[in-house]
């Protein structure tokens, strides 16, 4: 049995004094939730203080994103050994605006993946598909193609670690989402590929969230679907009531 992980990713929003409110609001909140993983992606301004805040709580730390070397010249970015040192234990990896805003390829996703992994942060890989590639029926294609150059060369060690988030281009800051049925599709060739790439108690232990307009009104229903394990939650996520409704949706499965 998968255990749900829900991710609250706050983007570029939040001041240091915001998002150590928002986490207290949190704190209390999620207190008496069990059976589900949380996790908190600040920016990283806001990393340091909200790892002192949650201590002794059941919220975990995430980065938005990593660079592939642990140290060097390579000005304005954060290693994985950092992130490690301000107590994250996840890292957003692969995410739609970083390929879109970024040119974030396969190959750089890969090179995060790698980095995270072997420095023992979790890595979510996140893959979708834009609006004209599901339009011209080639969801599987880019999800495949994703996967395969993402994830190449990693060990099956390596890949338990792993999380994937499926989340359609079109569905992220849209209010569109993919109906449950469509997302559960998705989710099942996901696991079905990593079946494929490396075999089936690796794949059938992986968690695959969704991402996309996910809130309050849609994430039961979402989540009943047998695929999907949690969510990788936007918007949503940045008020205390509607992350923490989204959390005990997952409860109720």
């Amino acid at each position: 049995m998968r255990k749900p992980l829900i991710i609250g990713n706050w983007k570029m929003n939040n001041s240091i004094a915001e998002s150590s409110l928002l986490i207290e609001k949190l704190k209390k909140s999620l207190k008496a939730i069990a059976g589900v993983e949380i996790v908190i992606a600040p920016p990283f301004t806001s990393l340091f203080c909200l790892s002192a805040i949650i201590k002794g709580s059941d919220i975990k730390l995430a980065a938005q994103n990593i660079f592939w070397e642990d140290r060097g010249a390579y000005t304005g970015e954060v290693s994985p050994l950092m992130i490690v040192d301000l107590g994250c234990e996840y890292v957003i990896i692969g995410h739609s605006e970083r390929r879109e805003y970024f040119k974030e390829s396969d190959e750089i996703v890969n090179k995060k993946v790698r980095s995270a992994l072997r420095n023992k942060v979790k890595a979510v890989v996140c893959v979708g598909e834009s609006i004209q590639e599901r339009e011209e029926d080639k969801t599987m294609q880019v999800i495949e193609s994703q996967l395969r150059r993402g994830l190449e060369g990693l060990t099956l060690n390596e890949v338990k670690e792993l999380t994937i988030a499926y989340e359609p281009i079109w569905a992220i800051g849209t209010g569109r989402n993919a109906a449950p049925e469509q997302a559960n599709i998705v989710h099942r060739y996901i696991r079905r590929l990593l079946t494929q790439l490396f075999n089936e108690e690796i794949a059938s232990g992986i968690r695959i969230l969704y991402g996309g307009s996910v809130k309050p009104s849609n994430s039961a229903e979402l989540m009943s679907e047998k695929e999907i394990d949690g969510f990788l939650v936007g918007g949503a996520s940045l008020e205390a009531d509607s992350f923490t409704q989204i959390v005990m949706s997952a409860c109720m499965v």
